[in-house]
């Protein structure tokens, strides 16, 4: 019945290109959380009244952030080419397109860092100070766990627009269901194919939306 229904869409197609958008996905979350972090926290700690006040190096991190926010993403790519061969030895396929997403959403996913970081009582921050507390104690256990519920709610939007940059970083190559339904569907004028990677992108997006709300309600302790 499906293939009366698709009958241009080749299942083993399907699920590689299912397989690597989700390799795309996952990867680029892991590297756009740990740079998203360390640039929120940098954005937060260096700002005024920070407790590593330094206007020099906020300034400095905050334009590099919103200039790599302004760029859309189809044209960061291109420009990364010659960054993207130079750490993969190549420009084509899954692996090439790392670079790019975790580039292009880590400024993005780092002002929310910077929102969540800014939400944590002021209160809480000075009792640890005032009982001695460390640089490095009061990061990890007063601002990153108070601030956790949101950094989860802002990761899950973030993993949810790299699931998009994964489809368009298929027109140039880099494979995925964004790749399947430009070249074996738009070009081809097989939009039943175009349609079935639409579903599957679909699928996805509920299944990260899904994970990232259970994750959020089990951490928020409010």
């Amino acid at each position: 019945m499906l293939n009366d229904l698709f009958p241009n869409v080749n299942m083993d197609d399907l699920w590689t290109a299912t397989y690597e958008t989700l390799y795309m996905t996952v990867l680029s979350v892991i590297g756009t959380l740990i740079l998203g972090v360390l640039l929120g926290l940098l954005l937060f700690l260096t700002a005024r009244g920070g407790i590593w006040e330094n206007q020099i190096i906020n300034f400095i991190t905050a334009t590099l952030v919103n200039v790599f926010r302004a760029i859309p993403f189809i044209i960061l790519i291109l420009l990364l080419f010659p960054f993207t061969d130079f750490l993969m030895g190549t420009i084509r396929g899954p692996k090439a397109a790392l670079p790019a997403l975790i580039i292009g959403a880590s400024p993005f996913y780092a002002r929310m860092v910077e929102i969540a970081l800014k939400e944590v009582d002021k209160g809480v921050i000075e009792a640890a100070k005032a009982m001695g507390a460390k640089y490095r104690t009061i990061i990890f256990k007063v601002l990153l766990p108070e601030s956790m519920p949101a950094l989860i709610s802002g990761l899950t939007v973030t993993a949810i627009a790299l699931i998009s940059y994964t489809a368009m970083a298929g027109v140039i190559g880099a494979g995925g269901l964004g790749d399947l339904a430009y070249r074996k569907g738009f070009q081809r004028w097989d939009f039943d194919v175009v349609f079935v990677c639409t579903v599957f992108i679909v699928v996805i997006v509920f299944i990260f939306q899904f994970i990232g709300d259970i994750t959020s309600r089990k951490i928020d302790k409010r």
